[in-house]
C-alpha cells in the first residue's frame, strides 16, 4: 500500500500489484464542513488494511466515499478499476453498528441473503447458488445454527457475525467494514479476523476502520492514518512510530508504559450531530 502521487501514475507494470482503490485529490464533507481534505491514496488488491485515527477524523467518511455511498467535491475515486459505486455488486460495505435499526424484523438468514442481492438484480429470486452461498457464509461465521434467529434478539458479538456473512455471501472483491470488531470478545475478534486475513489471502481487498491500536498492530498487514487527512499509510508498524501517532490522535493518544489507549469514544461517527443515517439494511441499492 501506498500513498498515491499527485498527479496519478501511469498503468501498473509488470511485478507492480494492481490497485483496488485509488483516491487522488479527494475532499469531501457533510454540509459545509470538511470532513477529509486532499486525500491522495492507493490500496492494492489482496490488502487487509487498518484505518485509523481519532473521532470525527473521516474514517467512515473515507469509507463511504469508497463504498459510493457519499460523493466527493472534489477528486477522483476508483475502486476496482472503475469509478467508485460503478462495480457496487463487487463491494461489500458494513457501516457501524449503531448505524443499523435492530428492531427491523429481520433473521440472521435474510440479513445474509442481502449479500446477493445485487447480483440477483431487481426482478429475479434467489436460486439454488444464492442459497448455497448464503449457507456457506453463515457456517464460516459459526451462525448457521442461528438462520432462523431475529437480528434484534442476537448479542454484539453475533451481530457483527450475521453481517460479515451477508459481505462474505456476496462473494466480493473489496471488503470495506466500519468497526467490525468493536465491543466484542477476545475469541469473536480472533475469529472475525481469521475470515478476513483468509479473503486478504484470496487477492479480495480488505478495509476495516478500527479504534483499537493492538488490534491493527496485531492483526493488519498495513495502516491508513487518519485525521482529515492522511496522515501516513504503509506497514502497521508504523503506529509504533510517536510522531504519526502524535499528528494522528495529537492530546487524545495515551502512553502507558508499552500500552496505547485513545482518550475519545470508540462509537462514534463522522456525520455532523443530528444527521447520522439509521439503514435498515433491506434495500439493496447501492450496497451490497
Amino acid at each position: 500500500m501506498k500513498a498515491a502521487s499527485k498527479t496519478g501514475g501511469p498503468m501498473e507494470a509488470v511485478g507492480v500489484p494492481a490497485m483496488a482503490i485509488r483516491l487522488q485529490g479527494v475532499t469531501a464533507g457533510y454540509g459545509a464542513r470538511v470532513a477529509l481534505e486532499d486525500v491522495h491514496l492507493e490500496i492494492p488488491v489482496g490488502a487487509l488494511v487498518a484505518v485509523v485515527g481519532p473521532n470525527g477524523g473521516g474514517k467512515s467518511t473515507l469509507l463511504k466515499l469508497i463504498a459510493g455511498v457519499l460523493k466527493p467535491w472534489t477528486g477522483s475515486i476508483e475502486v476496482l478499476g472503475a469509478a467508485a459505486g460503478r462495480e457496487a455488486h463487487r463491494v461489500a460495505y458494513v457501516p457501524q453498528a449503531e448505524l443499523v435499526d435492530w428492531s427491523f424484523p429481520v433473521n440472521v438468514w435474510n440479513v445474509a441473503m442481502m449479500g446477493r442481492y445485487p447480483r440477483l438484480g431487481p426482478l429475479r429470486q434467489p436460486g439454488r447458488a444464492d442459497r448455497e452461498a448464503v449457507s456457506t457464509a453463515l457456517e464460516r461465521v459459526d451462525m448457521l445454527g442461528r438462520a432462523r434467529t431475529p437480528i434484534g434478539a442476537l448479542s454484539g458479538g453475533q451481530r457483527r457475525r450475521a453481517f460479515l456473512a451477508r459481505a462474505m455471501a456476496a462473494d466480493a472483491d473489496l471488503y470495506l467494514l466500519d468497526e467490525p470488531v468493536t465491543g466484542v470478545d477476545v475469541p469473536t475478534q480472533e475469529a472475525i479476523m481469521a475470515l478476513l486475513s483468509a479473503e486478504a489471502e484470496k487477492g479480495k481487498a480488505v478495509v476495516a476502520t478500527t479504534h483499537d491500536l493492538g488490534a491493527a498492530v496485531k492483526h493488519f498487514k498495513s495502516v491508513v492514518a487518519v485525521n482529515r487527512r492522511i496522515v501516513a499509510s504503509g506497514p502497521a508498524t508504523l503506529l509504533t512510530d510517536p510522531e504519526i501517532l502524535s499528528q494522528t490522535y495529537g492530546g487524545h493518544l495515551l502512553v502507558l508504559g508499552d500500552n496505547l489507549g485513545i482518550l475519545d469514544d470508540s462509537h462514534h461517527h463522522d456525520d455532523p450531530a443530528g444527521s447520522e443515517r439509521h439503514f435498515h439494511e433491506d434495500h439493496p441499492a447501492g450496497r451490497s
